[in-house]
């Protein structure tokens, strides 16, 4: 094990970089700076080669980073520092800022995806050329990179022994928090030596216009985080049966606040390994296991990064998909025919959001039902998607595609309609997103072309007209989806 400890000499001054952990509490990096340099500056950069690319001014996760951020400035600045905000090409604007700062170091916490290690490779090579250091530690995962290897060193492909080796892996000090607040005194304040660094860039000077954030009831920021986990704790023991009903409150509802660090997935993962160990409890047990899979899709794409663009499972890039256009619309758009993915491609649409059991049933039904490549759809969810994290979006999808490591088998795949049955007996979630179904009877809820016309009229929904009729069907698409499988299976 690794000590949790920094080897960095005593240095000067120091300038932390915040990226996808927009906390103070419990930050590793943070505690590794403020324990090395006598004084601490930090930074955050809305980088331009991120925000430049997305396709809509009106992103969910840049006003929700917007937000941490402005929390965080003040959380800084009651313990004495303060927040350097900039809206720049982070690759340029970070070695700049440090050199004009005259500081001896660079601190940040590690990131995984491709991009951003080689963003970290331009970073550090053009600091380098100032003479300043650069250090990055781990905070975004309980274990990283070469920590989790099988008995041979090689990397794990499978989730189950993995997840045992993680299991045997786990003790108390990897999962002690990082005691930033003891060092506080090291913060750099507006005195020394950064001047008056201003207020940071409005939302709308980062070319960016304010979403449905308030009206959704999202909460931002490291309070926000503390006050989603408070709530989960109350229902942590029902997590194993809850999470997978939509219309029922039985996930955490932190997947954003993992994905931008505004909660410490050691906190996490402390709470539920002491639940587990404790009281035996199923539900953080089953939690647990959840985020041992984020772990693992970290591994799989730090190791594998040719899986943010192909599959895992190399012989899957030949399937030759139909990619029908309009079937592809209709899957965003939500007019399938099949009610419970309406209904799910609806809360996306709308939210920002989708549940997990969702994010499954409707990825099966892109792939295996409408014949698309998943890319496309991984894609579709990168870019709505609140909480997009690459390493787990891309690991679902591949999943459901049966492209993945440890996937589901290429012959196995989710009926929609049963799946309906099964997770949304009554209807309740798929009334929600399509209220034009509000008065479809509970019998016919999930599979509304099965009504007789004079059940259409008498409840108000002609198939056709109030609702569309099935794009495809389901039994014929299972065939040629097996059939298209077996191109690359043989």
């Amino acid at each position: 094990m690794k000590s949790r400890d920094t080897k960095s000499q005593q240095i000067r001054s120091a300038l932390f970089w915040f990226r996808r952990d927009l906390r103070v509490t419990d930050n590793a990096a943070l505690h590794h700076a403020l324990k090395s340099a006598s004084s601490v500056h930090c930074a955050f950069v809305f980088d331009r080669e991120i925000l430049d690319a997305l396709p809509s001014k009106q992103d969910r996760r840049v006003e929700f980073i917007w937000e941490c951020v402005a929390e965080l400035k003040k959380s800084l600045q009651g313990l004495g520092g303060d927040l350097i905000v900039l809206h720049a090409f982070a690759d340029c604007a970070v070695p700049d800022l440090a050199r004009d700062l005259n500081v001896d170091c660079v601190f940040a916490n590690e990131d995984y995806e491709p991009l951003a290690i080689a963003r970290d490779a331009r970073v550090q090579e053009r600091l380098a050329k100032n003479g300043i250091g650069f250090h990055r530690s781990k905070d975004t995962v309980v274990f990283e990179k070469n920590e989790v290897l099988t008995q041979a060193g090689g990397t794990y492909s499978v989730f189950t022994p993995y997840k045992n080796a993680w299991l045997k892996k786990i003790d108390d000090d990897c999962l002690k928090a990082y005691p930033v607040h003891e060092c506080a005194d090291n913060f750099a304040g507006d005195g020394d030596g950064d001047g008056d660094i201003g207020e940071p860039p409005t939302l709308a000077a980062l070319g960016f216009e304010r979403t449905n954030l308030k009206t959704l009831g999202i909460k931002t920021g490291e309070s926000g985080a503390h006050a989603l986990l408070e709530d989960f704790v109350t229902r942590i023991d029902d997590y194993k049966d809850a999470r997978d009903y939509p219309a029922v409150k039985g996930v955490s509802y932190l997947s954003v606040h993992n994905r931008f660090g505004t909660v410490s997935i050691r906190a996490l993962a402390s709470l539920a390994y002491a639940e587990t160990l404790r009281k035996k409890n199923v539900g953080a047990e089953t939690w647990l296991n959840e985020l041992i899979w984020r772990d693992f899709y970290f591994q799989i794409l730090y190791h594998h990064p040719h899986v943010a663009v192909a599959a895992f499972r190399r012989e899957f890039d030949a399937i030759p998909w139909p990619n029908d256009k309009s079937l592809f619309a209709a899957w965003c758009d939500a007019r399938t025919g099949y009610p419970i993915i309406d209904a799910a491609m609806r809360q996306l649409n709308q939210t920002g959001y989708l549940h997990n059991r969702l994010r499954m049933i409707a990825a099966s039904f892109l792939t295996k039902d409408l014949l698309i490549d998943w890319r496309w759809g991984e894609k579709y969810f990168a870019d709505q998607l609140i909480d997009f994290d690459l390493a787990a979006n891309n690991g679902g999808w591949q999943w459901a595609a049966s492209t993945g490591c440890d996937a589901q088998p290429y012959f196995r795949i989710f009926n929609p309609v049963t799946q309906s049955e099964r997770f949304d007996s009554r209807g309740k979630f798929i009334r929600k997103y399509l209220p034009e179904l509000a008065n479809v009877p509970d019998k016919f809820i999930h599979a509304p072309w099965l009504m007789p016309p004079l059940e259409q009229q008498a409840c108000g929904v002609v198939i056709g007209r109030d609702y569309p009729p099935p794009v495809v069907d389901h039994s014929v698409q299972r065939e040629q989806a097996l059939a298209l499988y077996k191109t690359v299976k043989g």
